[in-house]
């Protein structure tokens, strides 16, 4: 079974577009349009293997808090967070995770989650 990888953006277009990549680089995408939802699936299963965040999302917490959050209950999910707005450091994000500006490049993407999952 290949790794999970769980997408939460609330922009519809843009979730299909990150599901795709996921996709394409083989692994199995699980969808959630906001952190709260994101945060029940994470409580309802075990085999999520990277967590692939928009920051600025409406509900309780940004795609940041929930990075933070996933981080601190879940350290051995990966994560990947991007944003059309902002621009994050290093010592912004949760140790391990990646940042990425928006547009996103489907090549560069693809070889991220391959190679932060270990299959390069």
């Amino acid at each position: 079974m290949p790794p999970v990888v769980l997408v939460v953006e609330d922009e519809m277009l843009l979730r299909m577009r990150a599901v795709d990549m996921v996709e394409d680089a083989g692994y199995v995408p699980v969808e959630a349009v906001d952190a709260d939802e994101a945060l029940a699936i994470l409580q309802s299963r075990s085999d999520i293997a990277l967590l692939f965040t928009d920051v600025q999302m409406p509900g309780s917490l940004n795609g940041l808090q929930l990075a933070l959050a996933v981080h601190d209950r879940w350290p051995r999910i990966r994560i990947i967070l991007a944003s059309g707005q902002l621009k994050l450091s290093k010592s912004e994000i949760p140790e391990n995770s990646r940042f990425f500006g928006k547009p996103l490049d489907s090549v560069e993407m693809v070889a991220e989650i391959r190679e932060m999952l270990g299959h390069v």
